[in-house]
Formats: C-alpha cells, sequence, structure tokens
C-alpha cells in the first residue's frame, strides 16, 4: 500500500478549502451549476440577435457539423434568372455559387440541360435547412433531379464541393431572403 494514490480532490491536495454545494456532492454538482449560470448568463447578455449571422445578399453562410462554409452567389429569383440558371458556363470559381429563391415552398426539380460543369444541388426548406444534397450532378443530363416537396431555395455550388466539405441534410444557410422569422441560421440584426 506505499504506492498508494492520494484519495483527495486535487483543490484539497494544493491546500485549498472547497465551501458550499461542490464540497457536498464531490464537487460535480457545483461544476454543473456554475456551467449552468455562466450559459444563463451568456444567453441574458448577448441575446438571440448575438446568435445570428452577418448576412449580405451576394453571399451564403453554410452551418453544420463542419463548422461554416461561405460562398459568393448570384441571386436566380425570378422565372427568368431561375430557367438559365448555370447554363453555358464554362467555369464557376470555387467560392461561389447561385441562390435560387421561389417566392414559396413546393416541389423543386432541376436538370443540367445545357450547364457544361458538374455542380452539387443543395435543396433548402423555408428555414434553410438542407433537406437533400445531390452531388456532382453530370453536365448535359436531362434527366429530372427531385429536391423534394417544401423547398424554398437551392443552393448550386461545383461539383464535390458539398461531399468535400461535409455539407448534409440538417445543416442550415443564412441569407437575408429567407424568412427571419423562421430562420435556423437567422441574419444578424443590423
Amino acid at each position: 500500500m506505499g504506492n498508494r494514490p492520494d484519495a483527495r480532490h486535487p483543490a484539497q491536495r494544493r491546500g485549498r478549502v472547497r465551501r458550499g454545494l461542490a464540497a457536498d456532492r464531490g464537487g460535480r454538482a457545483g461544476r454543473r451549476v456554475r456551467s449552468g449560470l455562466i450559459a444563463l448568463a451568456l444567453a441574458a447578455f448577448c441575446g438571440p440577435a448575438a446568435a445570428g449571422i452577418a448576412c449580405r445578399a451576394d453571399a451564403v453562410t453554410l452551418t453544420g457539423d463542419f463548422g461554416e462554409a461561405r460562398f459568393r452567389v448570384e441571386i436566380a429569383d425570378d422565372n427568368a434568372e431561375r430557367a438559365q440558371g448555370l447554363m453555358n458556363r464554362e467555369s464557376l470559381p470555387r467560392g461561389a455559387g447561385m441562390l435560387f429563391i421561389y417566392d414559396r415552398p413546393g416541389p423543386a426539380s432541376f436538370w443540367m440541360r445545357n450547364t457544361l460543369i458538374p455542380l452539387d444541388m443543395i435543396f433548402l426548406d423555408e428555414t434553410g435547412t438542407v433537406l437533400r444534397v445531390h452531388e456532382n450532378a453530370v453536365p448535359l443530363d436531362e434527366s429530372p433531379i427531385f429536391g423534394g416537396d417544401n423547398v424554398l431555395a437551392v443552393l448550386e455550388i461545383n461539383g464535390g464541393l458539398a461531399g468535400a466539405i461535409g455539407i448534409g441534410p440538417g445543416d442550415r444557410l443564412s441569407h437575408p431572403a429567407l424568412p427571419q422569422d423562421r430562420a435556423a441560421a437567422p441574419c444578424a440584426a443590423e
């Protein structure tokens, strides 16, 4: 028994005396209480606007387990722009894309007619939550790519990029064109 580890709490071994609830329950309850109080204080101090993302009309921010990804975007928010999309383009910068925005949620289906580059299509609901990701849509393929029944927006980016970043269902997109009162990742108040 000569090499028995010191069973005292580390604070006691350093000569400090622990007081209050933490000492009564071996320290765990006190840490939980302190953590809870810190979280409440931060929430009260920061408020809901602090959780918002700084948004711009020419950019989107995707947030998920991967962290954050930002893309410069062109907006396609009328029938003519949505019909044209990214057709006849020979390249797309890596950090760029096109955001298709509809007037209301509904079924969305895309194809790659006259589209010369592979694309990832990220289908979003009215909260900006990713519903589905179609990776590496084949250039010039006219097969329909169904995105879902309740789609409000679609982000197109370079093919393979969604998988490389880790973008998937449940991730959240921030953009000022989304209804901010329902946004899963709202824009910060200006």
